[in-house]
């Protein structure tokens, strides 16, 4: 019994430790620059949206929890301890991902359609998930850190990972095209 509490104890050591040095990988790239921070927007219960959804109505969106407001600021308080220099911070349309982008960084977000969620519209998928590849790819020419802030769908159709609310993936863009994925993390 005690050999076995010390196995699982060790795993959960290892695992702790693992996704120190992700986060710290994470950190140390973002402050390099010429990454791309993809970040799912912080905790907003449910799934999708409801059918009354007005993309300029926020009451008609779901949004984030009072635990996603804190999860948002504490995203961007830790963006700033670190020191990353955030170039340009783009968000999809909906009231979550914007609120998430401006808790986390202030008034400089840039509202980007490519962003927007597809889950109830799937023919246009594949449009925005290469829109979206662009603007990475694009960022290759750039010094410091391009924020995009988006949703689940936006996020797997483009790396395949399903990302939990409010993480953030660095990517690294290649040349001459793509991008790699340097960490995932959540602040």
């Amino acid at each position: 019994m005690l050999r076995a509490v010390l196995v699982v104890l060790g795993l959960i050591c290892t695992s702790g430790h693992q996704s120190a040095l992700a986060s710290e990988a994470a950190w140390h790239a973002l402050r390099e620059g010429g990454t791309v921070a993809l970040l799912r927007h912080a905790r907003a219960p449910g799934t999708g949206d409801p059918p009354d959804f007005r993309l300029g109505d926020c009451s008609t969106q779901r949004n984030l929890s009072s635990e996603g407001r804190e999860q948002a600021r504490q995203i961007g308080a830790q963006f700033k301890a670190n020191h990353i220099p955030i170039q340009r911070v783009l968000s999809s349309e909906w009231c979550r991902c914007l609120d998430t982008a401006r808790l986390a960084f202030g008034d400089r977000v840039e509202p980007s359609p490519a962003l927007n969620s597809f889950f109830s519209k799937q023919g246009i998928e594949g449009a925005q998930t290469r829109a979206v590849r662009a603007l990475v790819e694009e960022w290759r020419a750039h010094a410091g850190v391009l924020v995009l802030v988006t949703h689940q769908v936006n996020i797997t159709a483009l790396t395949g990972i399903y990302p939990a609310e409010g993480e953030v993936l660095v990517l690294k863009p290649r040349t001459p095209s793509g991008f790699d994925l340097v960490a995932r993390f959540r602040p």
